[in-house]
């Protein structure tokens, strides 16, 4: 039986059409914070990845999971095709989950 448990798949970006990040997570507020304050090296720091520009919640953690791994093997046009459906001006998603 699946694990139900409330996870989200998010895309963090540098900027508009910038680096970008997926990534999974139970808690979206607190992982986009880390990367926003500097508490996750690497990657995200070196390219100032702070901006959540799409997120995704799911129920069962293995399907975020599985999602996760999908979008990260997806062309970079599909991936900016995505955020831009949702999210055409590449706004930051942030403040609406901290509140």
């Amino acid at each position: 039986m699946p694990r139900v448990h409330r996870c989200w798949v998010d895309i963090l970006a540098s900027q508009r059409n910038g680096t970008l990040y997926t990534g999974v997570t139970n808690d979206l507020a607190r992982r986009v914070w880390e990367h926003r304050e500097g508490f996750r090296k690497g990657f995200t720091a070196k390219y100032a990845v702070v901006r959540l520009v799409w997120c995704e919640e799911h129920r069962y953690t293995n399907n975020a999971i599985q999602r996760e791994k999908n979008i990260k093997h997806w062309p970079r046009q599909w991936k900016i095709n995505l955020i831009e459906a949702g999210n055409p001006d590449w706004d930051d998603l942030y403040e609406s989950f901290i509140l």
